[in-house]
């Protein structure tokens, strides 16, 4: 059975075409979660549900960012294999630990001091364990993408993926109860992963057994933890008003907020259907330490940079015309009164999209310090502003701050970019 499940995923004619179909498949699918389970819980059980799932997927995406330490990249553009499957698969194990210890301390910390009933505690958690499952499976889809099968990965992911969807979807329906929803994902997709993604790598490696020298983890931890904190608070910065509605509003205006969220994550999963497939093309190009290969990294980031640009222009235009209608009937909510906060959101989607890209960038030539610096000077502002804006602005507030934070973000990893390749330009130059 596990046999004939890998040779289904196995299967390809052109196993790089499929890496950008696939790709684009697991990201729209990744994508779409959200906003449906959003809109049928909304439907179904009401705003209050509807708020309190909004706020569990956004506690559970910033902590995936513990659980995957930000090696993703790394490992994906680690083309001369400077650490093993095994290393990565030990540390993977051990930080996806910390996520779920972080969670659960999250959730205790909500039902001591926010007042988080029974189930609001379970829903949150449970999302967080469901995310845990992602971090895992990221150790596994970074090695088979090393191993040139990135379409084998994404296929696996849009597998699972769409049978949480599913689930979701059908309990909602059917029961109306989020906690056994959740309750119903989490073994569901933890299943699936056993019978796909981690059955697939057995055949990419020698051993699935995890080892790791002392100093070969501490070396790893060391080059991971820049894009840790790097990701762990960009997440943060772009869910630090949902964390301020949590704090001063209510669970029904925090629906709202999530409702006209959600479009933002189009433009960054565009961007990310055409740049991850190629990682292993900006490395090998940066490795290569040719002047002619270093001109055409260039001219691919350049690219790039003018695709986010009409991705974000489009999306706010249509957000300007067609959003708030499309999202009323898509949500079953009244939005006509937040036009102007959906097109300020999208703005900061365009942000957000540039700053995830010159983060990956800044991953792939391996000049990650300085974005602790540029994280968590963001974040402080997010944390000492939020409270401010979403207390007196509301929704207004919360989008501006947004924007605003993404914006200052998205410049500065853009200056960390520019020093990184000017240097690498004059060094050839020279």
């Amino acid at each position: 059975m596990l046999n004939w499940i890998y040779k289904v995923l196995e299967k390809t004619k052109n196993a790089t075409r499929d890496a950008y179909l696939w790709n684009g498949g697991s990201a729209i699918t990744m994508a779409l979660q959200s906003p449906v389970i959003l809109a049928v819980a909304n439907r179904t059980n009401g705003a209050e549900d509807a708020g309190i799932y909004s706020i569990a997927i956004a506690v559970a995406n910033l902590m995936l960012f513990l659980g995957q330490y930000g090696l993703r990249r790394y490992q994906s553009s680690d083309i001369k294999q400077d650490f093993s499957f095994s290393e990565y698969h030990a540390v993977r194990l051990i930080t996806c630990s910390l996520m779920m210890i972080s969670c659960l301390v999250y959730c205790i910390f909500g039902v001591i001091f926010r007042d988080y009933s029974r189930d609001k505690f379970i829903i949150v958690y449970m999302v967080c364990l469901i995310k845990t499952v992602q971090a895992y499976a990221d150790v596994l889809h970074g090695h088979l993408q090393q191993r040139g099968r990135l379409d084998i990965a994404c296929k696996a992911s849009v597998v699972r993926y769409l049978a949480e969807l599913g689930t979701y979807v059908v309990v909602l329906i059917v029961a109306h109860n989020m906690v056994l929803a959740v309750s119903i994902c989490l073994p569901v997709t933890l299943g699936l992963l056993m019978i796909t993604s981690f059955n697939a790598t057995t055949h990419y490696t020698d051993t699935m057994k995890p080892a790791i020298s002392k100093d070969k983890f501490r070396l790893l931890m060391i080059e991971g933890f820049p894009l840790f904190v790097s990701m762990f608070l960009n997440m943060y910065i772009s869910n630090a008003p949902k964390y301020a509605i949590d704090a001063y509003l209510t669970d029904d205006i925090q629906a709202i907020y999530n409702m006209i969220f959600m479009p933002t994550y189009v433009v960054q999963m565009v961007t990310q259907f055409i740049f991850n497939p190629v990682l292993t093309v900006y490395a090998e190009l940066w490795l290569s330490h040719s002047r002619e290969k270093f001109r055409r990294l260039i001219k691919m980031i350049k690219k790039m940079c003018l695709v986010i640009l009409g991705l974000a222009v489009l999306a706010i235009v249509m957000a300007a015309t067609i959003g708030i209608p499309v999202l009323s009937v898509v949500f079953g909510a009244d939005l006509a009164e937040y036009r102007k906060e959906l097109c300020v959101i999208m703005v900061a989607g365009g942000f957000l999209a540039y700053s995830i890209y010159f983060s990956t960038i800044i991953a792939v030539i391996r000049a990650q310090r300085p974005l602790i610096i540029c994280y968590g000077a963001v974040a402080l502002a997010a944390k000492l502003m939020s409270g401010f804006f979403v207390s007196r602005y509301g929704v207004m507030g919360a989008a501006a701050l947004n924007a605003t934070l993404m914006l200052v973000l998205s410049v500065s990893l853009l200056g960390v970019c520019a020093y990184a390749l000017g240097k690498e330009k004059k060094r050839l130059k020279a």
